[in-house]
């Protein structure tokens, strides 16, 4: 298996935790959502719609283009500090996006 189609694998990985918990949407926010000039959309968006609406095809996007992947990417200690303890999907997204930043960090090739 590829780089890329383990990426793949831990994209759709969360995607589907997204969808079998009911925080997947049908109906994308409004476009202006996505003009935020703040990290994660923070001001936007809520914590998982960014998952779904920006990092998800955003990265599936590298992928089809063969872009360059980012490196030193973290986004699991952003999420550990925006989902409440209390959050009943914390425990349950934070190991795949955990995976996901060290899939970054890990091998540079």
């Amino acid at each position: 298996m590829t780089r890329h189609d383990s990426l793949r694998d831990q994209l759709l990985l969360i995607e589907t935790l997204l969808r079998q918990h009911q925080h997947w949407q049908d109906d994308a926010p409004h476009e202006s959502a996505f003009a935020s000039d703040q990290p994660f959309c923070m001001d936007t968006l809520e914590p998982l719609e960014w998952l779904q609406w920006v990092l998800i095809p955003r990265m599936h996007q590298l992928l089809d283009s063969g872009m360059p992947l980012p490196k030193d990417f973290a986004i699991a200690p952003y999420y550990e500090m925006a989902l409440d303890a209390a959050h009943p999907l914390r425990a349950i997204i934070l190991p795949p996006l955990e995976q996901l930043d060290a899939f970054f960090t890990s091998d540079p090739h």
